[in-house]
């Protein structure tokens, strides 16, 4: 590159471009963001020498030109597939790529780590770059990092990617409005209506604040003096950080002179890179859409539509939605929150019912959440709808703020379990074990589309303390299967459009022994065990007989495991419950469980530490297990990261489908043979 005039450089942003969209329009992916940044990709790889000079990219799913530039373009057909290219940085995967990440707001943290490292280290180079973009800067810890960088002068470069993009979509309807949900957003759009873009010319006259201080105070007064006249001071200066800005994102030839001037500085001052991009710059139907087309599936490249095929039931989310709406119209008192995610929690459902009763505070987790619980103080009911994975950044406001002063705070947990291509930084595999051990919460996983519904009348009517809905990423299974796997007994085999709520911590038995369903039964804990072993002589030992609990999604594996598995014996006698809750647990359930059967296996969609531990620590203090009669088999996610792949083949990698459960059933009733291996 550092070959090519200015004329080619542009010619190669375009190239680069358009093979983005073909590649993109083959396998899906994020989208938009990346044409965003095309130009600055380009310069940014021109001024600078990686991998010696680190670039670091905030939200990391803008980094697809920056992957095409560095060796990975024959790769783009593998683009989050199976053993295939990530869809953000990953360090173990190209040198190039610095810093790691699918969450958001890292990347100042990072690179000042960066530069104090080399500055410490005495390396002869000292070139940090974080470029933050996508609503990205809205995050609290970009403060911090700010806050801190200016404090410590620490030498950097940070590229404010402003393409007026904080949540997905923007343009919900909320409280707030359809504006961007931060007032930041609205700042930095102001500096840039308030002045034309800054050219080269410009940027040197002002460069003069990144001298030495003894030939800087030379003209100190003047230059502020002017520079106040002109912005009034930003933000950005306040905290330290020498300001630059606005700059057109998509010109190269004014874009790389400044770059290369803050390359060859001397200075330790902090400096921010103001520049403004348009979401999508280059593709007309992208920049066309409301959502700006940033992710995609498969796509008609001359049109932009999408290649969707028909889904057989409804999505988990858009269900919760619109059963949040159901409740909403009964209860005024009912609010939704999200964290820049109207569109991946069905907030943007909820918005257009009740804009009013809609709130998106931008990617800030932690101040969602004390967010809800301080409305949970005066009155209101709270939904917070946060992913899995992001609820994790606020950790510390669900104890500390809700969970301690016992806050009636309803937290939404969308894509729980694994979430297919999207990947390790993605998947919301540890909530039930971080939740799990915190007082007061109640926690449930509904199995189906109908439980769902239910779910979220009962949180709706909690009204004592917080609770926990958790559910996956996907869709349901549409009337035939709840009718034929399940066994629900539909009304004109339609699925009821409503929910009602269910008892607190009380699971429900779906699988007799011999495959007889259970769902129309009055389910007690109590009556004899002989009367449940279902026809034949199925499970006259007790060895036989075998308990699956579920929690979550993998009742559906669990009815195919158990039906399979009493297919290849018929001495076999299986019991398939679903737990509904991990806290509290349903005890009768279990207690009877274990008095019936010689065998528990527990599944759930999460890692260790979750739903099977807490079985297990009740079945051991309760001496179940004292007399060595039952045997216990928890089945959770490994102690692994998953890599993209689809959701099929993450639970089959994770040993969590149909196959696996038969297996672990027919292992432990000593159905097969074990193989032992030699030492």
């Amino acid at each position: 590159m550092n070959r090519l005039n200015m004329k080619e450089l542009e010619q190669l942003a375009h190239e680069l471009r358009w093979e983005i969209i073909e590649s993109v329009s083959k396998t899906g992916g994020h989208f938009s963001s990346s044409l965003g940044v095309t130009e600055l990709t380009v310069a940014l790889h021109y001024v600078f020498d990686m991998p010696e000079d680190d670039i670091i990219w905030d939200v990391a799913h803008q980094c697809y030109p920056h992957k095409m530039l560095t060796g990975r373009r024959d790769r783009f057909p593998t683009l989050r597939q199976m053993n295939g290219m990530s869809g953000f940085c990953k360090r173990k995967e190209s040198e190039y790529d610095s810093f790691g990440a699918g969450h958001s707001s890292t990347s100042i943290s990072a690179a000042q780590g960066m530069s104090v490292a080399k500055s410490t280290l005495n390396k002869r180079k000292n070139n940090c770059i974080a470029v933050i973009g996508d609503g990205a800067i809205t995050g609290g810890m970009a403060y911090e990092a700010m806050n801190n960088a200016g404090y410590l002068s620490s030498r950097m470069i940070v590229v404010l990617n402003d393409n007026g993009q904080v949540s997905l979509p923007t343009g919900t309807q909320s409280a707030g409005g359809v504006k961007p949900a931060s007032q930041l957003s609205a700042y930095t759009s102001n500096l840039i209506v308030s002045q034309p873009f800054q050219d080269f010319r410009d940027f040197a006259k002002g460069l003069n604040r990144l001298f030495p201080e003894n030939v800087q105070d030379v003209n100190k007064r003047l230059d502020e003096y002017a520079r106040g006249l002109v912005t009034g001071g930003t933000i950005f200066e306040e905290l330290g950080f020498f300001y630059v800005g606005p700059i057109d994102g998509h010109d190269l030839e004014n874009m790389v002179p400044i770059l290369e001037k803050l390359r060859d500085s001397d200075s330790n001052k902090p400096v921010l890179l103001h520049i403004k991009t348009t979401k999508g710059y280059g593709y007309p139907p992208a920049m066309a859409a409301s959502d700006r087309m940033h992710g995609v599936g498969k796509f008609n490249i001359g049109t932009g539509v999408q290649v969707k095929g028909k889904a057989a039931a409804p999505s988990f989310t858009s269900i919760f939605a619109n059963s949040m709406i159901d409740a909403a119209t009964e209860d005024r008192a009912i609010v939704g929150i999200t964290a820049a995610m109207p569109g991946g929690t069905g907030m943007d459902i909820f918005g257009r019912r009740f804009p009013k009763r809609t709130f998106d505070v931008g990617i800030a987790e932690q101040h969602a959440v004390t967010f809800a619980a301080g409305m949970a103080c005066e009155g209101l009911k709270p939904f917070c709808c946060i992913y899995s994975t992001f609820m994790q950044r606020g950790y510390d406001q669900v104890v500390h703020d809700v969970a301690i002063q016992n806050l009636p705070v309803r937290m939404i947990l969308d894509r729980a379990g694994v979430v297919g291509n999207d990947g390790p930084t993605h998947h919301g595999c540890y909530d039930l074990a971080y939740m799990g051990c915190i007082p007061n919460l109640t926690i449930m996983s509904p199995s189906d589309e109908i439980e769902l519904r239910n779910m979220v009348m009962t949180c709706a009517g909690i009204d004592d303390g917080p609770s926990v809905l958790r559910y996956p990423r996907g869709v349901g299974y549409g009337a035939d299967k709840l009718q034929g796997l399940f066994g629900y007994e539909l009304e004109n085999d339609e699925i009821p459009t409503k929910g009602t709520p269910i008892e607190i911590g009380k699971g429900r038995i779906i699988r007799r022994p011999g495959g007889i369903r259970a769902l129309s039964e009055e389910i007690t804990a109590n009556g004899s065990s002989d009367s449940k072993l279902g026809g034949g002589s199925r499970g006259q030992k007790k060895e036989d007989r075998v308990a699956i609990l579920t929690l979550g999604t993998r009742l559906s594996e669990a009815l195919i495991a158990a039906d399979e598995a009493e297919e290849m014996d018929p001495d076999l006698a299986i019991t398939v419950a679903d737990a509904r809750f991990m806290k509290p647990l349903d005890i009768d359930l279990i207690r009877e469980l274990a008095k019936d059967n010689g065998i528990i296996i527990t599944v759930e969609e999460g890692s260790i530490g979750g739903f099977g531990d807490h079985v297990l620590h009740f079945l051991t203090l309760d001496g179940a297990l004292d007399e060595g009669e039952l045997k216990f088999r928890p089945m959770v996610l490994p102690d692994t990261y998953f890599e993209a792949a689809t959701q099929y083949e993450q639970y089959e990698m994770a040993g969590l489908n149909a196959s696996h459960i038969k297996g672990t059933v027919l292992r432990l009733a000593k159905k097969v043979e074990v193989p032992v291996l030699s030492e």
